[in-house]
């Protein structure tokens, strides 16, 4: 194979050094340069001369060819490098040759001292600098990106392997992915762990959990008249209420909303839902809270473990063992009973509240709301992070985490937000029980069955046609109220002898606050401005508009009616509106252990100087007083004898 080629490669040689011949090159060679010289050891051989077998040839290149053929020999049936091609009955190109490269066996054979032309010195100077031109192309080739850390020589390489080994149809039109696929696969994700992870991007991944919302599903182990039952009355219309929503200018967008509704439905079918409402949405730093309101089948509620009595148990359990152990002194100071929280079904625990971040996750149940948490939930304003499990660190404490303080928030948005047209709710009938106590005491009502709904201009014209339907949460945290101090008969007395006095009694005043089904009218203003605000939804074409009403004590909720129906609806931070600019309250001062005195503060003892001064101090005082008591007596003596 060797010698084939090594015998090709002379005959294209001896073609092109006959070209050389014919053209004049010798005469224009002998005119510059007429001394002849003998062959050196570093003396070129003539274009014609043979060639040693198996050793690699060099020639003068033709002119228009340089560029091409410098970029490498030829590869045989594939044609020139850098796809070049050659024509039938056209001479072989030879590559360029530098100066000393031809082995001492051609030069031998060329026998005797040849003349140099000029034509070779041209091309020789025309093959250097294609070589230099070739190096610079290569180098800015090898340029290293500062970005991928790739250059574009390795990546045309790779491109080029790539093409060869699966030689696929019209590359061209797909150069470009073939480009993309090489960049990802050298950007593959490299663990050391014995298995790969596949990569889950965010959005792919709720897209897999959204995924399973679209698919139909029933409860497992249930029965169909169950199943028949929970989806006629726990599943809400969100979809309607959402287009009277976007008409008010208010919502989530369909998509969202449409998502939110098959979480609803998730929801009702999982848990023993017996109404289900969407409550709203609150914004947080890192994630949201979409929230439904949920009332549970009776029967069905989960039993709740409270930490409060858990710890009280445990305590009560170590005070007995130290008593037993040691008889220590017990203070006789008492604190004040803690006010405990309202029971399921009542007051701020009547709804439970489920969360979730995204409409596809799972949804979580917040715990119940108990006073204290409600009372250090108004001194205080937190972002939500969107991780139920975060601390509330603040001034006060607050005594939970940011699910408990969602649901302090909950309950206080609920109670000074969720109103009704007049009339939609009435008290049910109770026998037994005088009107007044009635009306002052009702915690429950019910629908009026013959609401036949109020004009939309009435709705928006006067806010006395608009009720709260949630009950008012009084200042201690509770919407009835709880004594921790109760009164007896034997102590009215006393009681009533020292607010007389002005005297603190030892019971607590009893906090009323408004019944329910107030007006909203009735609302404290802000700074001259009404608490509410209500519009049509379309000044163009009243006749077709709802009835829009916002709050702005609480901003992003919002309610509408139009004909029978209502509804209430919240997003934003969950934050009241505040006149001033919000500043936590300033840690109160370090109690003193004891007042100091000098009585109490300890003094160095004195000196022996100084013991002997005071004592002569003390004598000449003695001294003075006693010659003051003996003149007072000789003056005496004088005036009784005169």
């Amino acid at each position: 194979m060797e010698d084939s080629t090594s015998s090709s490669q002379e005959k294209e040689n001896q073609q092109v050094g006959e070209a050389v011949r014919l053209s004049g090159g010798r005469a224009a060679a002998s005119a510059r340069d007429p001394a002849p010289q003998q062959p050196g050891p570093g003396a070129r051989q003539d274009f014609g001369a043979p060639q040693q077998p198996g050793r690699a040839s060099r020639g003068a290149p033709e002119s228009g060819s340089a560029r091409a053929d410098a970029l490498g020999p030829p590869t045989g049936e594939r044609g020139l490098p850098g796809g070049g091609r050659r024509e039938a009955g056209s001479a072989p190109r030879p590559p360029c040759r530098r100066s000393g490269a031809l082995p001492r066996a051609q030069e031998l054979r060329a026998g005797g001292a040849q003349e140099r032309s000029a034509a070779p010195r041209a091309s020789q100077a025309g093959c250097r600098e294609l070589e230099v031109a070739v190096r610079n192309a290569k180098g800015y080739l090898l340029r290293v990106s500062s970005k991928t850390g790739l250059s574009l020589y390795d990546h045309l390489s790779n491109m080029l392997t790539k093409i060869l080994d699966e030689r696929p149809e019209n590359a061209v039109d797909i150069i470009e992915n073939i480009s993309q696929n090489v960049k990802m696969a050298h950007f593959s994700k490299k663990l050391d762990t014995l298995q790969n992870e596949n990569e889950m991007l965010p959005t792919y991944e709720i897209a897999e959990r959204q995924k399973a919302l679209f698919l139909l599903g029933h409860l497992e182990g249930a029965d169909q008249e169950l199943e028949d039952e929970i989806a006629e009355n726990s599943l809400p219309n969100v979809m309607e209420s959402a287009f009277y929503f976007e008409q008010a200018g208010v919502g989530l967008g369909t998509e969202e909303t449409y998502r939110i509704f098959l979480a609803l439905k998730q929801l009702t079918d999982t848990h023993p839902v017996q109404k289900c409402r969407f409550w709203g949405k609150i914004l947080g730093l890192e994630k949201n809270y979409v929230i439904a309101e949920v009332e549970i089948r009776e029967g069905e509620e989960d039993e709740e473990v409270e930490e409060e009595d858990v710890a009280e148990a445990e305590e009560r359990d170590n005070g007995e063992s130290d008593a037993d152990r040691d008889e220590l002194p017990r203070p006789f100071y008492k604190p004040p009973q803690a006010v405990p929280k309202e029971e399921t079904r009542t007051g701020t625990n009547k709804y439970v509240y489920f969360v979730c971040n995204e409409p596809g996750r799972p949804w979580v149940k917040l715990p119940s709301v108990t006073p204290a948490q409600i009372v250090t939930a108004r001194k205080i304003k937190k972002f939500f992070t969107g991780r139920l499990d975060a601390p509330i660190i603040s001034y006060p404490p607050f005594p939970g985490n940011e699910s408990n303080y969602l649901r302090a928030q909950i309950a206080r948005i609920s109670a000074g937000t969720h109103v009704s047209p007049l009339g939609f709710y009435q008290f049910g009938e109770e026998e037994g029980e005088e009107e007044e106590d009635v009306e002052s005491g009702r915690d429950s009502f019910e629908e009026n069955p013959d609401f036949e709904g109020i004009q939309v201009l009435d709705l928006v014209e006067s806010l006395s046609n608009w009720v709260h339907h949630v009950q008012h949460i009084l200042p201690q945290g509770r919407c009835t109220w709880f004594n921790p101090i109760p009164k007896h008969e034997e102590e009215e007395e006393e009681n009533e002898e020292k607010e007389e006095k002005g005297e603190e009694p030892d019971y607590l005043e009893q906090e009323i606050g408004p019944p329910l089904l107030t007006p909203i009218s009735e609302d404290l203003e802000i700074l001259n401005t009404p608490a509410w605000t209500t519009r049509l939804s379309s000044s163009v074409i009243p006749q077709y508009a709802i009835a829009v009403l916002r709050s702005n004590l609480w901003p992003g909720a919002y309610a509408f009616s139009t004909g029978k129906k209502f509804e209430n609806f919240y997003i934003g931070w969950g934050y009241k509106y505040s006149v001033d600019n919000y500043a936590p309250p300033v840690p109160p001062p370090v109690y003193q252990e004891y007042s100091s005195g000098p009585e109490i503060t300890e003094m160095d003892d004195p000196s022996v100087e100084e013991e002997q001064a005071f004592r002569a101090a003390q004598e000449a005082t003695e001294h003075a007083a006693q010659d003051n008591e003996e003149s007072e007596e000789d003056e005496d003596d004088n005036s009784e004898y005169h």
